[in-house]
């Protein structure tokens, strides 16, 4: 009679050997797979770092141009400000109304803030420097309110502050007003300009405007490399 013992033991070894089989398989294909997956992750990230590596560099190069660029500015302001005479004709390092040096007078013609009194102040002065001329009335509306704000910004426009002037005295004197203004360090741009009276006492009333520009805002930014 044939023994059941050798078919069950064989039967055994096959299991055995098929329950290996499908263990060494899903071991391979977690190696193959995981092997794919932190391939893919270390190429990114090499990829990632290239990114950064070539970011840090482009930095890098445009801060040799910018320290490169900043030492020409720094030897052409002092060349700019060490003149002998200023761009208007006066001594750098007098007190006059025509004198100082050649930044003060850029700052003096267009300042960056919005300042009305100072500008009433410095009209007053202008005015009243002329011989033979009596300022009658000076002024304007201070937008103090709605320019006050506007301190700075990145693309910086002139902005116009308009304002009246009455005042009397010989046609001569009126037309040394006139020169007066043209030749002021501030731009001054007549809109209207009416006389009455005879050429001995007469009177000029005058509407203009002068301008201020704010400060130019340096906006610094941080780029994020994906």
């Amino acid at each position: 009679m044939p023994s059941l013992t050798a078919p069950s033991t064989k039967r055994l070894l096959i299991d055995k050997a098929n329950t290996r089989i499908v263990l060494y398989v899903s071991i391979a294909a977690f190696v193959v797979v995981f092997s794919l997956v932190a391939t893919k992750t270390l190429i990114s990230q090499a990829a990632y770092q290239n990114r950064v590596i070539s970011a840090k560099r482009k930095t890098v190069n445009q801060l040799k141009v910018d320290i490169a660029a900043t030492s020409q500015l720094k030897a052409s302001y002092n060349a700019f400000i060490s003149t002998p005479q200023n761009v208007i004709g006066g001594n750098p390092n007098g007190t006059g109304s025509q004198d100082g040096n050649n930044a003060k007078i850029v700052l003096d013609a267009l300042p960056s803030t919005y300042d009305f009194p100072g500008l009433m102040s410095s009209m007053q002065s202008l005015l009243t420097s002329q011989n033979g001329v009596q300022v009658d009335s000076l002024g304007g509306t201070d937008a103090e309110a709605t320019e006050g704000n506007n301190q700075s910004s990145s693309v910086p426009q002139p902005v116009a502050m308009p304002f009246t002037a009455s005042v009397s005295g010989s046609y001569s004197a009126l037309q040394g007003v006139v020169s007066a203004l043209g030749h002021s360090i501030r731009p001054i741009q007549i809109q209207t300009l009416n006389l009455n009276g005879t050429d001995s006492n007469m009177t000029m009333t005058i509407t203009a405007q002068t301008f201020y520009q704010p400060a130019k805002s340096l906006n610094f930014s941080q780029e994020s490399v994906k």
